[in-house]
């Protein structure tokens, strides 16, 4: 998986999107085939820069279609009410983090089919463009790879940009966890099944099949002399098959923890800062008498607002903080990633993003009111108790 230290290239609402450095990597393999491919169809000779031009744009075109894909799953990841913690281009394509995991089989679905949807819409998009410019034989002769040499640069690149979505189309759609088509394969088995556990257990296996697949493939490929396909392809299937038997393990887990909630491991009486508090208060009679990097804060009702974090509190100038309310500082938590449900299953923590970040998220009733905190130590604990006790 890609390294976390990864290069930020913007925000997009709210969710850095960025490249690990395998990408570039990638970019340069891309860039370097294409110039080849582009003189070749093009027809065009060695000291031409057009060829190069347009192999830089395609692999653009093609980085920028992989960013769309993960758009489309965190969008509708936010709809669901899932937080989003990043987007990271990397050397086997493109990853969206999800705060937490899906906690139905129709959310699992419509958050896995998102992304082939944006990819089939790019790759429909650009046959009909390529139609409207080159005309139909010309623009298949293009995408068939053919020598067109009185084809335009834009009709040859949008029969590339075409091509290679097609076939991420084609490969994502694989019945093969945690590709897209192994959570879709998730979601049908979870909604036949009613357990999430088992369904995972199955998309996994199915996962761990073609993963094996891939290496024999490639093995076969590298035989043949195919060195460079071979190798690629036999490490898909090594970093395929090492997601596929983690999610067996984390599947095996929570099989040993499943029916306890985080209403039975968190802490029940949580310290919260009321709204209506100065931030010298908080400093004082919360932050400094716990020294707690952040802590729940709270209307009247004991209704959950978001965090207060040390940094916040402490930028506040001196000369501000005994009038300065709380509230003004609070981080929200408008899409639900900083709060989990009293009885939502404690497997539904597993690599949550925002409790290994923070430590511990606030646990609410179905009326939003602060109910208690559940720290990642106190998960750990009852991880480790369901591992001796089985």
């Amino acid at each position: 998986m890609p390294a976390r230290s990864a290069i930020k290239l913007f925000t997009f609402r709210g969710i850095a999107v960025g490249v690990d450095y395998s990408w570039f990597f990638v970019l340069f393999l891309v860039i370097f085939s294409l110039s080849g491919f582009y003189r070749d169809v093009l027809g065009a000779q060695q000291a031409d820069t057009g060829p190069y031009v347009l192999a830089v744009v395609s692999a653009l075109a093609f980085f920028g279609s992989i960013v769309l894909h993960e758009m489309g799953h965190a969008v509708v990841a936010l709809r669901e009410g899932i937080a989003i913690t990043g987007i990271t281009l990397w050397l086997f394509g493109g990853v969206a983090r999800m705060g937490r995991d899906t906690d139905s089989p129709g959310a699992e679905f419509r958050i896995a089919v998102a992304g082939p949807i944006v990819t089939l819409v790019i790759a429909v998009g650009c046959l009909a463009a390529g139609f409207t410019i080159g005309g139909q034989e010309e623009f298949w002769a293009a995408m068939r790879f053919e020598d067109v040499t009185d084809a335009s640069g834009a009709l040859a690149v949008l029969a590339w940009v075409a091509t290679i979505n097609i076939f991420v189309l084609g490969f994502n759609l694989i019945p093969a966890f945690p590709l897209d088509g192994g959570r879709i394969a998730r979601a049908a088995a979870w909604k036949l099944t009613g357990n999430r556990t088992r369904a995972t257990r199955f998309a996994a296996t199915l996962g761990q099949g073609f993963a094996y697949f891939f290496i024999a493939f490639g093995i076969f490929l590298v035989l043949q002399g195919e060195v460079i396909g071979g190798v690629w392809l036999g490490l898909i299937g090594f970093i395929l098959g090492s997601a596929a038997r983690g999610a067996v393990m984390q599947t095996e887990l929570a099989g040993r923890i499943e029916g306890i909630t985080v209403a039975d491991v968190m802490d029940a009486d949580p310290v919260a800062i009321p709204q209506d508090a100065s931030v010298e208060q908080a400093l004082d009679e919360f932050f400094l008498r716990y020294r707690w990097p952040w802590f729940p804060v709270v209307d009247a009702a004991y209704r959950y607002l978001g965090l207060l974090q040390r940094g916040a509190a402490d930028a506040v100038p001196e000369g501000r903080r005994r009038t300065a309310m709380v509230a003004e500082f609070v981080t929200t938590d408008r899409d639900g990633g900083l709060r989990v449900e009293l009885d939502a299953p404690i497997e539904s923590l597993l690599g949550n993003e925002n409790l290994k970040r923070l430590g511990g998220l606030a646990a609410v009733d179905d009326e939003g009111r602060l109910r208690g905190i559940i720290t990642a130590e106190q998960l750990g604990r009852a991880l480790r108790n369901a591992l001796a006790d089985g």
